[in-house]
């Protein structure tokens, strides 16, 4: 069955990933998905596809199944609580070939209240053009707008919350970060080592293609791969992260990142905790894993 771009919640169409979708058995998914040649934001880097794509054609799904599979109205809103992928870099090499990918996707620990969705646990397993690429694992949450405005007080305002959001600071340099833009920077420098500022534009196409009242999730996990990217010493590129999503990370408050080096893992790869802060509290964590980028 086709994936419309309602689905994945996208305003552009050219930022729909996901194509296709069919059930495998209970509470069993199969999702395809086809990675442009040349993105403006995800774009090839040494070599290899972004590892990011992975990262939004998992979130992509979450919305989609939630509306597909589970019920779940246009209108509720899906938040992220943990999110964890791996993937093979050598799978991810990019060629003139289309990256079509397959993501088979199991649906657990199913919390509903009433008859609505509450919360679901998603473990995936990815492929790119037949070749295994790597897994997935998270879960989230679903929330009515009744229960939205709640949970989020007068921060749910829209209009209020981006009136107030903060102007956004100066780029660190693109090439501290992986990137080759400025206005694909998401960190601003501060007073410390390891120590950044979250640079919110909210006028990016990709991180914001509609408005929303808080940082979108991709938003946070592209500060945590620009952070472990700007204290490497060498070229690199993420082939895992592992992250918790505490708290909603508003506009209007200064959001400050931390990054500290972490014991290699059993295969010798560094790693990085990346910590985002904002009024005192820890609103989201990144434990990411680095390789050297190739023949580098």
């Amino acid at each position: 069955m086709a994936v419309l771009q309602s689905h994945v919640h996208k305003s552009n169409g050219a930022e729909v990933l996901l194509s296709s979708w069919r059930v495998l058995g209970d509470d069993s998914y199969a999702v395809t998905a086809h990675w442009p040649r040349a993105h403006s934001f995800y774009r090839p880097v040494h070599g290899l596809h972004d590892p990011l794509l992975l990262a939004e054609s998992v979130r992509q799904a979450v919305p989609l199944l939630s509306h597909v599979a589970y019920g779940v109205p246009f209108g509720h809103r899906q938040a992220w609580e943990h999110l964890r992928f791996e993937l093979d870099s050598v799978a991810m090499v990019a060629t003139t070939a289309p990256a079509e990918l397959e993501l088979r996707i199991a649906c657990s620990d199913i919390v509903r209240r009433g008859t609505r969705l509450a919360a679901l646990t998603m473990a995936v397993d990815i492929a790119l053009n037949g070749q295994r690429l790597g897994t997935a694992r998270t879960r989230f949450n679903s929330q009515p707008p009744a229960v939205y405005q709640r949970l989020r007080g007068p921060y749910a305002d829209l209009r209020e919350a981006r009136t107030r959001a903060l102007p956004p600071g100066p780029a660190l340099a693109p090439e501290l970060v992986g990137r080759t833009r400025p206005e694909d920077v998401v960190l601003s420098p501060a007073d410390a080592s390891g120590r950044y500022r979250l640079r919110t534009d909210l006028a990016h196409p990709v991180l914001f293609d509609h408005p929303v009242d808080h940082a979108p999730g991709m938003l946070l996990l592209e500060a945590a791969r620009q952070a472990a990217h700007a204290v490497s010493a060498r070229a690199t590129t993420v082939v895992a992260m592992e992250t918790e999503f505490v708290r909603y990370a508003e506009f209007d408050a200064p959001c400050w990142i931390w990054v500290d080096r972490l014991p290699s893992d059993a295969l010798g790869r560094r790693r990085v905790l990346v910590t985002l802060e904002q009024n005192g509290n820890r609103v989201f964590a990144a434990d990411v894993t680095l390789e050297s980028a190739p023949d580098l």
